[in-house]
This record gives structure tokens, sequence and C-alpha cells, in this order.
């Protein structure tokens, strides 16, 4: 699987996906990520200490081995997400979302107009650095742009979830934030939230998707319906190593 057209396609038809967060710098945590079979990763901007440089950096690395990466952030920033789509992400995944206009603004800021209002340049890799034609670049990323995906994390949101998912391609359950904000003892009512947040995503057309602690808990995400699935992270992973085989050596 290839770039955003090929995520896409694996959407459309149906697939289940599993990716892992990114917060470790460097080519080699990039590398292991492919090299473990994911499908795609994400590139952690909001809970990690990389640099923007750095989050560049293996979004283009990614690329540049065939792993589909996105990059999640905390807020929309047009600037820093025309540089990241730029250095070759396939999507945004925008944290903490609860109102219909932060999606405007997200769907803004990654389409070119008359769909959006991204500012346009031919000097990067996708565009093949001033070699793909202007109109071509811009049917082509018309037709497949960007990957949206919104965190559902809050126990309340704005305007209705329905308008606030609309216009995204996943609707991804930030399930540790939503279970703080619900309240972590008050078990029937986180599962109504994300029982909520699944049917507001297939009313709007939407993928669903979610954060997983462990492989079987991502089994259960998927099991429920979820075809676009966070496994930990490349930390999570290198923490539990380290506990296990050097934890009990004390």
């Amino acid at each position: 699987m290839h770039g955003r057209a090929g995520l896409r396609r694996a959407l459309a038809a149906g697939e289940t996906l599993r990716g892992t967060f990114l917060k470790l710098a460097g080519e080699e945590p990039v590398d292991l990520v492919r090299a473990a079979g994911a499908d795609f990763v994400v590139v952690d901007l909001e809970h990690s200490q990389l640099s923007e440089e750095q989050a560049r950096r293996a979004v283009s690395r990614a690329a540049a081995i065939g792993l589909p990466a996105l990059v999640r952030i905390p807020a929309v920033d047009s600037g820093l997400i025309n540089r990241l789509l730029e250095a070759g992400a396939v999507g945004i995944q925008l944290s903490t979302l609860r109102s219909a206009a932060e999606t405007r603004a997200l769907i803004e800021a990654t389409r070119y107009s008359p769909d959006g209002a991204r500012s346009i340049s031919l000097a990067h890799p996708g565009a093949n650095y001033s070699g793909v034609p202007l109109a071509d670049y811009l049917a082509a990323e018309r037709e497949a742009p960007p990957l949206l995906v919104g965190q559902i994390e809050t126990a309340t949101t704005i305007d209705p979830l329905p308008d606030v998912v609309s216009g995204l391609d996943v609707a991804f359950l930030g399930v540790t934030d939503l279970a703080v904000s619900v309240g972590l003892g008050a078990t029937d009512a986180i599962a109504a939230r994300v029982a909520e947040v699944r049917a507001a995503a297939a009313d709007a057309g939407v993928v669903a998707g979610s954060w997983a602690v462990s492989p079987t808990a991502a089994g259960d995400a998927a099991a429920n319906g979820d075809r676009y699935v966070v496994v930990g992270s490349d930390l999570q992973f290198l923490a539990a190593s380290l506990r296990l085989n050097l934890g009990e050596t004390r």
C-alpha cells in the first residue's frame, strides 16, 4: 500500500487498517514500523517531544519507504499543516475535535481552492519539485485529497456529533481522554458515549477508528466496527520490552 490513494482504497473497500503512534525521533523507528507490517503510522506532534523538523523528517522517511504517514496535531495551524503535507504526510489527525467549525477549518487548511484555502506550491516531492504541471497536480489533489481524521474524546461537543464528523474520513475515538472526560468510574456512560460516536460516524458515512492499548484491544475495536485502529506507540512498545527483558534481572 503506497500513499494516500492506497489508504483511501483500502478504507473504501472495508478493510481494517492498523498503525501505531510514532513518538521517537530518527529514521529507525519509521523503518521498524514498516518492517513490522503496519498499514500506516501517525507521527505524534501532540503527545511527544518531537520537533516540527523531526516530524517532517519522519514523514519524509515514511514516504520514501512506502509507509503512509499521518501527523497528529493539537490544533489547526494552516502553515504547519501545509509544511507537513508538502513533506509527504498523507493526512492530518486533529485531536480534541468539538465543533463543526474546527472540522471546516481543517478542510480549509488541507484543500486547495475552490474546495479550501491551502496555499499552493510545487516546490516539494508531491509535485516532483515543480516537475508536474500545476493543472495536473491540482487535479490529482482534488481526486485524492489528504485524509482527515478527527479525534472525538470529550463527554460533549459544541455541535451535534454528526455535524462535527461530517467531512472527515475517520471519526477517531480518543478512548483515554474520553474516559477521563466522562469519568473513569462511569463504565456505562463511557460505553454509551463510545457507541454514540460510532453511530454518528455511521450516520455521516465516515469510517470509525480508535486507539487500542494492545493487539487484543485492537481486535475488540475491529470487532466493534472500527476500521482505522492505532495500536499503542513506538515508545510504549519499547518501554514494555525493556521492562520485560531487564526488569526481571534486578
